[in-house]
């Protein structure tokens, strides 16, 4: 591939130069259209980025970057860094598919959704699960230059997975890798393609972004969905046969959209008191915020609380009329069943997902659990006084959902 010499040059020390050097990123954003496609196109070698779908959303990602945040000279340049990253994946991306054009042949039949409230439970189940052969899944190397899947053995030996490795290393720290652990060659979310059309709940998280959070939630997410969709079967054309296994907590927010891509979809929505979760998951947010803002500590700690608690009430409620519609399709799994007895949880699963739970399965997942490889990187620690909410109040937005589940109970048992 032309681009693979240069992309593994950008990244083999985290980013390169557009990583690491505050003077690579414009002073004003939303001037800067033209020079982020032309760094996209510079870093991987192709400058087409396929339908312009997706231009709405960057601009007003790149307007809400000179407003919003209070950028330091570091987090400026690794804002800029992850707008290159993703455009760029776009971009190889389309000449992947510009070079198999078959992949649109591909069927996804049956593919497994894991979703839910962030901090829920869905990682541990995901990767728990991908320990099945025959699954699939999208390796994250894979969701920053979306390509057929090369045969496993190769991997080591690839420029481009070589790049992520390194610039995973660079990049994610001991605190993210405590609370959320993010590997080259292991499955990961959808969402890192999603954000590749720029209409994502990825792009309201690392840093402060309101104005675009606010233009966000009016969308649907429709063409979001489709590309992705035409980015997992690009991946999986050359394992047609085998099964997906997919996963992304934003899913249950546009619970419908996948629905719409994959109409016989099983899906399996995790279930926490968001007491917890969502405490857990700003602490986890904030990590990001530490490095890429200055000041306001405090008032950006509430200010996502609050966010995050409406938006995730939000999508739970919803969810329900859309499960309401396809009362077969999802299974419900609470975060303390699976935590106390995992593969009980897991056979409950592949009953519902009609394959049979293999002893040879069994065992590799009982490997995986007592090597325990979520909790190898510390302890994740959150309080939720640091949000400026109580428990009482975070479960009072959620409304009967926390009744209907009896997360609260669950958590004080």
């Amino acid at each position: 591939m032309p681009y693979a010499r240069e992309y593994a040059l950008h990244n083999a020390a985290g980013g390169g130069e557009v990583m690491t050097d505050p003077a690579t990123a414009p002073r004003a954003f939303r001037h800067a259209l033209d020079q982020l496609h032309a760094a996209a196109a510079g870093k991987v070698g192709y400058d087409d980025f396929g339908s312009d779908d997706y231009r709405e959303g960057l601009d007003v990602l790149l307007q809400s970057m000179d407003y919003d945040p209070s950028f330091s000279e570091q987090g400026r340049a690794m804002a800029w860094a992850a707008l290159i990253e993703a455009l760029g994946s776009r971009a190889v991306a389309h000449q992947s598919m510009a070079q198999n054009p078959r992949f649109k042949d591909v069927r996804i039949v049956k593919p497994i959704v894991i979703t839910g409230v962030p901090r829920t439970g869905t990682t541990a189940l995901h990767k728990l699960l991908a320990v099945d052969p025959r699954f699939q899944g999208l390796e994250k190397w894979l969701l920053t230059a979306p390509m057929p899947r090369p045969p496993r053995e190769s991997w080591p030996s690839h420029q481009l997975f070589q790049a992520e490795v390194a610039s995973l290393a660079a990049r994610w720290g001991p605190q993210q890798r405590a609370a959320h652990n993010i590997v080259a060659d292991e499955v990961d979310e959808c969402i890192f393609l999603q954000r590749q059309s720029f209409v994502s709940n990825f792009w309201n998280g690392g840093w402060s972004a309101a104005t675009y959070d606010a233009w966000w939630q009016a969308q649907d997410e429709r063409n979001s969905a489709r590309y992705v969709r035409k980015c997992i079967q690009l991946i999986g054309s050359n394992d047609p046969e085998r099964r997906w296994l997919l996963k992304n907590p934003s899913h249950i927010l546009h619970l419908d959209r996948v629905f719409e891509m994959f109409p016989d979809a099983c899906i399996i929505q995790t279930h926490r008191d968001p007491a917890k979760a969502i405490p857990s998951l700003c602490a986890l947010l904030m990590h990001s915020h530490a490095v890429m803002e200055l000041g306001r500590t405090a008032q950006r700690a509430r200010n996502m609380c609050e966010r995050e608690v409406a938006k995730w009430a939000k999508g739970v409620r919803e969810a329900e009329g859309v499960r309401a519609r396809h009362p077969t399709q999802v299974l419900d799994v609470m975060h303390s069943d699976f935590h106390s007895n995992p593969i009980a949880t897991v056979q409950k699963i592949y009953a519902f997902v009609g394959l049979e739970f293999t002893p040879e399965v069994e065992a590799r997942m009982a490997k995986r659990i007592e090597a325990s490889p979520e909790n190898s990187h510390g302890a994740h620690r959150y309080d939720v006084r640091d949000f400026g909410l109580t428990e009482g109040a975070i479960r009072d937005r959620f409304g009967d959902y926390v009744e209907r589940y009896d997360l609260a109970l669950r958590s004080a048992a």
